[in-house]
């Protein structure tokens, strides 16, 4: 993990906020190009939008990325690019929460605070046996409780990044290696041989399936219409193929027809299917099939995207997507192998 050892808060931050809900080996070449082209906090301030979330492309959860670049302004603007030392003051930031304002102060600044991600709750909740779910007020409180006592007798950066690698690592969500352990000698789940129902979580709720169409519309030019998604939305400013959710009685075509209609204010037809792609969010997943269309109306207006723009195949890539139109923009325009 290329950000252990460093004492810039800036870096520990960027780390922080990428590990959010992804796993660290998919963190880690990001990290790496992100540090290239953003290696300060000033450089990340002074970047276009589209420049971020280009570099962001596929680590998913973009409203990460976008609060990144508002924070690294309002560090650069207010505080002359210096980060507030402090959990209170750093969570006066945006994209800041309790746990990364906890880790920034702890590992950079030695402040006595305990950061509590996935990881760190796991060998918590194993070390005292906590029998109630993690999602539980009093059970965060517990867990904080026994982990202050303990952290106010060593260095606070060290005694949260070594939990944070211990959960990563040994103390695994299931079949953890406890023979391994360097803190088997003082699991209360391993005495009690329930490490592997520890910590409790409430059952997840199923997860829904939703139908979406998208428009792969051609010009006469041989470019092709990409819109970029409102402000304040789902993947706001990134681009897309237009479309969107197939209603219930609705086949393809009609919902694709239907949706151009309400977002570009055209006609199109229908051709052949480009291809089929699948996709899982946090709490919803998603078909989406691609189409060949061809306009049959009025030139296409941005009525619910920020703009809409043709493109040719050889730009495609400079252009910010999600995982599903990235999908569908290299199967319409397959790399150039060289």
């Amino acid at each position: 993990m290329p950000w252990r050892g460093e004492k810039d808060p800036y870096a520990i931050w960027v780390s922080e906020i990428m590990l959010q809900q992804t796993r660290v080996d998919t963190v880690v070449p990001y990290y790496l190009q992100w540090m290239k082209e953003f290696p300060t906090v000033h450089t990340l301030a002074a970047a276009s939008e589209e420049n971020v979330l280009l570099l962001w492309e596929g680590l998913g959860y973009y409203t990460r990325a976008r609060n990144m670049h508002l924070t690294a302004k309002k560090i650069v603007r207010q505080f002359h690019g210096e980060f507030p030392r402090t959990p209170d003051e750093l969570k006066k930031l945006p994209c800041i929460g309790e746990y990364t304002a906890n880790a920034v102060a702890s590992i950079c600044f030695d402040f006595p605070a305990v950061a509590l991600d996935a990881n760190i709750k796991r060998v918590l909740a194993r070390l005292v046996d906590l029998d109630e779910p993690l999602a539980n007020k009093s059970a965060l409180m517990k867990l904080e409780e026994f982990a202050g006592a303990l952290i106010i007798h060593v260095n606070a950066g060290d005694f949260n990044q070594a939990l944070m690698d211990l959960g990563a690592m040994i103390c695994l969500p299931s079949a953890p290696l406890c023979s391994i352990c360097p803190l088997q000698g003082y699991c209360a789940a391993f005495v009690q041989h329930t490490q592997n129902e520890r910590p409790v979580l409430r059952p997840k709720k199923s997860i829904p399936e939703y139908q979406f169409v998208a428009a792969v519309i051609k010009n006469e030019e041989g470019t092709f219409l990409l819109a970029k998604r409102p402000r304040g939305g789902m993947l706001a400013g990134l681009w897309e193929f237009p479309g969107g959710k197939v209603e219930e009685g609705e086949n393809d075509p009609q919902a694709l027809k239907r949706e151009i209609m309400e977002e570009l204010g055209t006609r199109i037809s229908v051709d052949a299917m480009l291809g089929a792609y699948r996709h899982a969010y946090t709490h919803f997943k998603v078909v989406v099939r691609a189409y060949h269309c061809r306009l049959r109306g009025a030139p296409p207006k941005a009525l619910e995207a920020q703009e809409l723009t043709w493109v040719r195949c050889d730009e495609m890539a400079r252009f910010a997507m999600g995982k599903v139109d990235r999908l569908i923009s290299r199967d319409l325009c397959p790399p150039v192998s060289k």
